[in-house]
């Protein structure tokens, strides 16, 4: 079973990054720019972005970006440099894409949660030449002698005093730069089991594969009107919304933050249509009291991943929303968002499912040795598409590792059947999945064994309702530290979702088998027995 039935257009079998083979879109923008020009072509008086009381068309957005776009150049970025984004959800993040675009930059997006030794390593990583930032999150900003790359450093605020912003205005547009497809166009860094992360290249072609994707599977138009509820700094943002509307013509409707309350208020005004968020924002949304108050009869899919769909919650939506479509989509920052997407027909039948592979991805479930498993059986999820990135920026090593003749190992062990449908039953690295935020162990417990207190210690998942899960530490000291301390500390060093929010306090060794490994499954039965 395939998408063929859900008239996708054309796709032939191209050579991608020297020695891929896969299928692609055979018509389609070359180019990021080449797919906003193409928004602005066809809906140009058509609303593109939305956020509180600003609105802006297609035909101003293109036009602004392109302004902006001179405004880099004239501080002196070239095409090839990297720009780093450090932005909440606002419409200035959309307009330094779409300017980046213009100019041939490759924007690495940061999160404004993460703290500043987080900040420093990415910057010095990429050698980013420039910053765009909140002018409220300047605090965190490295000290220019940790980054020597990086010349320029731009403020955004709503006080144009304080915003430097609106002063790459003041240019004349130019000619867009020349890119190829292959042509890194973003780079986002994911967590790395050894804690240090990786910056995954997405390159033009990825990009605007999975734009496509999403808009020829959910059967997108310019009609449509996607609510950011998500951070637009990570991957479902900026793939799933911002360039899926782009693709389509749509309009963009931000939130600077998602509270359940405001978001009913939003999406019943702006008569929302589409959105991708995680189960537990949907939980969020059923348990206001004044639900039902609110129209959202617009509101015709809604896309989610990052974990399972409550049985519970679906059951909910279909009788309040009748006319919703969930559609679950499994993904990861190497696959540029989606690998597979559930049809509407199947979500209640197929709960224990992920959905079929999207067009032309090529998912398979391999043994220790990287042998294809029989349907049904369980190994290590394989993905090869169009939308697999070719590998992490400056990290040759990291991206042999991961990748096999095009296929991006996921490191996720699941299964695929007979009829196609994917299954994934659990994560060979020790991650936790917080709301769709994903945190690696090994990263949480890098910044501990920093403390001169900490012997050694264990991060676990939580079992979280609302969440899925949350973060447990369990820490070995010495000195006879206190566990809020030990919070502080790493709230200075990691992105809050990633600080232990519980802490078991030992004098006792961890448990550890014949290898010297932790046994996280002790550890993870011995709180459960005690919670």
């Amino acid at each position: 079973m395939d998408w063929s039935k859900h008239s996708i257009p054309a796709m032939r079998l191209e050579a991608r990054f020297g020695d891929r083979l896969v299928p692609a879109f055979c018509e389609r923008p070359k180019s990021i720019w080449a797919m906003i020009a193409e928004a602005a072509a066809k809906n140009p008086d058509g609303e593109a972005l939305v956020c509180g009381d600003r609105r802006m068309s297609w035909r101003e957005a293109v036009a602004q970006s392109a302004r902006i776009a001179a405004g880099f150049q004239k501080l002196g970025l070239q095409s090839g440099d990297r720009l780093a984004v450090l932005l909440g959800n606002r419409i200035e993040f959309v307009l330094t894409m779409f300017a980046a675009a213009h100019a041939g930059l490759v924007t690495v997006l940061l999160s404004t949660r993460q703290q500043k030794p987080e900040i420093a390593y990415v910057l010095t990583n990429c050698g980013a030449k420039a910053l765009v930032h909140e002018a409220a999150l300047a605090e965190r900003l490295p000290d220019a002698g940790d980054v020597p790359d990086l010349v320029r450093r731009i403020a955004v605020d709503d006080d144009p005093r304080v915003s430097q912003f609106g002063g790459l205005l003041d240019h004349a547009a130019a000619s867009p730069a020349e890119v190829g497809e292959e042509d890194t166009a973003m780079i986002l860094y994911t967590s790395g089991t050894t804690g240090k992360p990786k910056g995954a290249m997405l390159a033009h072609c990825n990009v605007i594969h999975s734009s496509a994707v999403f808009v020829s599977c959910l059967k997108l138009t310019a009609a449509d009107r996607s609510i950011a509820a998500v951070p637009l700094g990570h991957v479902t943002g900026v793939v799933a919304n911002v360039m899926t509307m782009v693709c389509c013509g749509g309009a963009l409707i931000i939130m600077p933050e998602f509270k359940a309350a405001e978001y009913l208020r939003v999406a019943a005004r702006e008569r929302v249509t589409y959105t991708v968020m995680v189960p537990a924002m949907y939980n969020l949304c059923l348990l206001q009291p004044d639900f039902d108050s609110y129209d959202l009869s617009s509101w015709r899919i809604g896309g989610f991943g990052g974990a399972p769909m409550p049985i519970a919650t679906i059951e909910k939506l279909a009788v309040k929303i009748p006319g919703l479509q969930l559609a679950n989509c499994y993904g990861a920052t190497e696959t540029t968002s989606p690998s597979t997407m559930m049809p509407a027909q199947f979500v209640a039948s197929h709960i224990d499912s992920v959905g079929l592979p999207c067009p032309g991805a090529d998912i398979i479930a391999v043994d220790s040795e990287g042998r294809e498993l029989p349907r049904g059986e369980i190994g290590e999820i394989w993905i090869r598409s169009a939308s697999v990135i070719k590998g992490y920026w400056n990290n040759p090593k990291a991206t042999a590792e991961s990748f096999t003749g095009g296929f991006w190992h996921s490191g996720d062990l699941g299964s695929i059947d007979a009829d196609n449908f994917v299954r994934v039953f659990d994560r060979q690295k020790d991650m936790i999945n917080r709301g769709g935020l994903k945190i690696y162990s090994a990263e949480v417990e890098s910044v501990l064994a920093g403390h001169p207190d900490v012997v050694e210690s264990a991060i676990i998942a939580k079992p979280c309702p609302v969440l899925g899960e949350r973060v447990h530490a369990v820490v070995v000291t010495r000195n006879g530290v206190a566990g809020e301390v030990l919070r502080a500390w790493c709230a200075e060093r990691l992105s809050d979702y990633k600080v232990p929010e519980t802490m078991q306090i030992t004098a006792e060794p961890l448990p550890r088998n014949a290898n010297g490994k932790v046994i996280k499954r002790q550890l993870r039965e011995a709180f459960a027995a005690g919670s």
